[in-house]
């Protein structure tokens, strides 16, 4: 059971390290991509991981059994249109985006749903591009695949052997689901620490004395600021309700413990951050 030959659009840290990751499994897979910049399709090609070395086509793509689209969200929907008239009626496409809704409205009105399905990996870094990609990257973590109403059960069974092949955990999930959880985990944290930044930045005195002292806390749960503001900048417009939502929900807890804090009330402080403590002590590490 593998794919032989693969594509990928977009070979950034999420693409290239799934690419790596069948190509350390997959040997003899032939993998092709292309990107918006040159320098990424080189590298790939000299390290081995795909076997063109130029950028290619949409109609490059016409003999693939899957393609991977590894761009920002509203760019895999430019390139889903793209594809249509090009891909066989075997090809099976799929998406690396942590947002659903969008790209299954437009495979439905494309009238794509037989050849799509949709896919996250839950993992990633601060880092982007090609140069950070690793083949471990997925090793261990869930991945998760949205069908559409019209998926073959066949095609389905195909994708979750071939990610769990893959060293990932697949999981199946409705979009609304998918984006309702990551817009819990991912998206909201992604916003909180990039307005924690900004404040620290704004209120910073002339000597960047908050700068020079910041330390473990604030640096670990500020690293993910670092991530590609294109990339949070789509997903913030494509799971806008969801997202919007959860913010409102974030300002009810604030206030919660701005109440805690003003009256004193010592015991529901503790009681606050014990059963934030107990919840995040019952996470798996991996």
């Amino acid at each position: 059971m593998k794919f032989e030959k693969i594509g990928f659009i977009g070979l950034g840290l999420i693409g290239g390290s799934i690419a790596k990751a069948i190509k350390a499994i997959y040997p003899d897979t032939d993998i092709i991509a292309t990107s918006g910049h040159l320098e990424t399709i080189t590298n790939a090609s000299e390290d081995g991981t795909i076997t063109n070395q130029a950028l290619l086509p949409i109609t490059a793509f016409s003999d693939r059994d899957l393609i991977f689209l590894c761009c920002p969200v509203k760019k895999n929907i430019e390139y889903l249109e793209m594809l249509k008239p090009v891909i066989s009626s075997h090809c099976i496409i799929t998406d690396v985006g942590s947002v659903k809704g969008d790209i299954h409205q437009s495979v439905t009105s494309l009238g794509m749903e037989e050849n799509f399905i949709g896919g996250h990996p839950m993992a990633g870094s601060e880092k982007t591009g090609y140069q950070a990609a690793d083949a471990a990257l997925i090793k261990d973590a869930y991945y998760i695949l949205t069908p559409c109403a019209k998926t073959n059960p066949k095609d389905l069974g195909q994708m979750q052997e071939y990610v769990a092949s893959l060293a990932a955990l697949p999981m199946i999930l409705k979009p609304d689901v998918h984006d309702h959880a990551t817009a819990s985990i991912s998206h909201l944290p992604h916003i909180l620490a990039a307005s924690l930044v900004n404040l620290v930045a704004r209120t910073d005195d002339s000597e960047q004395t908050m700068k020079r002292i910041a330390a473990g806390g604030f640096r670990d749960i500020t690293r993910i600021a670092s991530s590609s503001p294109v990339m949070w900048q789509n997903i913030c417009a494509a799971n806008k309700d969801q997202i919007l939502s959860l913010i409102e929900d974030f300002k009810g807890i604030l206030t919660e413990m701005e109440g805690y804090i003003t009256s004193e009330d010592t015991k529901s402080i503790s009681h606050f951050f014990a059963d934030a403590k107990e919840y995040r002590d019952s996470i798996p590490e991996k």
